[in-house]
């Protein structure tokens, strides 16, 4: 396919946006006029090309609440100059704004990623990590593993969809849809252990999780707390950890402790069962540990990925979806069989604050042209909460992003990862 024709098919799929969207609300699609002040007609919202195969535009959304903007970051993957990859502060419990997190990378767009731990009102005491929920991976390297079902934080799941669920592109450079398992074991002198989590702020109870430089400094306490099925559970109190350095125990304690993991080092931290087992080890003691994210569907391997949930498979939004609740709210879509990525944030300014419910959301996508769907942090009953939704651009021959959508509360919130957009020229 030609550039040019590959163009045209983008200006057919815009096209098709104002029918389906005008259809969604019994409304036509409204152009918002660019920066320029130009008038944008409904049948042509206009475009600005920020690098090579990078395109962003706004558009108002006649939405059930009301009338809501979208900005969005259209990405052409065929392009080779072309990339996208993770954001993130450098460790796993960490968070910084989307702007500062593109800034440092070099990104020339980008919009905030997963849903995260916020706050422990549940467990006095207990420090908020900050990590996001589900698992993520940055330039092919496993940095986390998917807290349990009833741990994580965010609006309801559609039935069936579980916190394994991820949105990346792989190696092949196609953007998909899958659910991202751990494996891993730890291996003792008495006993071979399943590994059940991997720099996870929830562990699943009576499990043993790794944690790794990656993670950062921040108590890993809050890992013990809250169960599988109910996050405001008590903390377990038959809790042990162990530090692994060069395949052999170097130190051990009864409760999880706080601090950075040197490089090269695993901390093992267990709960009810899982401590059990560690606390048969002795420093000098050796033990192996091994952990990797297997795709559950492609089996291609990615080279970024961060979770959500999944919204529209196959052109079809998923059952179940919310169409009651309308906010502020970012998601990502998938068309082109891969080859292109659309990333979407509404805008939280007062006049448009009332948003999208997630059903809309999904059709929103599919308007576009995406037939598959992944909705990402933002969304809520309250300005803090929506503050999450933050999309970020270049202006043409800027060496600097600028926040594009109006963050509700009129700042951006610090997030612990997000989707950068990259441009070779």
């Amino acid at each position: 396919m030609t550039r040019q024709t590959h163009r045209s098919g983008r200006f057919r799929t815009t096209c098709a946006l104002i029918t389906t969207l005008g259809s969604l609300a019994g409304a036509a699609l409204t152009g918002a006029a660019p920066a320029s002040g130009a008038p944008v007609t409904a049948a042509r919202p206009a475009a600005t090309e920020i690098a090579p195969g990078v395109e962003y535009r706004y558009f108002d959304v006649p939405g059930s609440g009301g009338t809501a903007r979208a900005h969005v970051l259209d990405i052409d993957l065929r392009d080779p100059r072309t990339s996208v990859g993770l954001l993130y502060p450098g460790k796993v419990a960490a968070r910084s704004p989307v702007s500062a997190l593109a800034d440092g990378s070099g990104a020339v767009g980008g919009i905030n990623g997963d849903f995260f731990n916020i706050s422990e009102t549940q467990h006095p005491g207990v420090e908020a990590t900050g990590a996001p929920v589900g698992p993520a991976i940055a330039a092919g390297r496993a940095l986390k593993g998917a807290v349990p079902d009833g741990q994580r934080f965010g609006p309801a799941m559609p039935p069936g969809v579980s916190t394994k669920a991820v949105i990346g592109v792989g190696f092949d450079r196609r953007a998909r849809l899958d659910d991202l398992a751990l494996t891993g074991r730890v291996r003792t002198p008495d006993a071979r252990l399943p590994l059940g989590g991997l720099n996870q702020y929830a562990l699943p109870v009576g499990s043993v999780g790794a944690f790794t430089s990656d993670w950062g400094s921040v108590s890993r306490v809050r890992s013990t707390c809250g169960t599988d099925t109910s996050r405001g559970a008590p903390c377990s109190t038959d809790t042990h950890e162990v530090t692994v350095r060069h395949g052999r125990v170097v130190a051990t304690a009864d409760t999880p402790g706080s601090g950075p993991v040197a490089r090269g080092a695993t901390v093992l931290v267990g709960r009810e069962a899982g401590a059990q087992e560690l606390r048969k080890l002795s420093v000098g003691d050796p033990v192996s540990v091994r952990h990797r994210l297997v795709a559950a569907r492609s089996h291609i391997p990615f080279r970024f990925a961060l979770g959500g949930y999944p919204v529209l498979r196959n052109g079809t939004p998923l059952p179940g979806l919310d169409a009651r609740t309308s906010a502020v709210r970012t998601a990502a879509g998938i068309s082109d069989n891969g080859r292109r990525l659309l990333l979407l944030a509404l805008d939280g300014s007062p006049e448009f604050r009332t948003g999208l419910t997630i059903a809309e959301v999904a059709d929103t996508l599919r308007g576009l042209g995406a037939t598959e769907g992944f909705s990402l942090d933002g969304g809520g009953s309250s300005a803090l909460v929506s503050a999450t939704a933050t999309l970020v651009a270049r202006a043409p021959g800027a060496d600097a992003v600028t926040v594009r959508n109006n963050p509700s509360g009129g700042a951006e919130r610090p997030v612990p990862n997000g989707i950068g957009v990259f441009s070779r020229t």
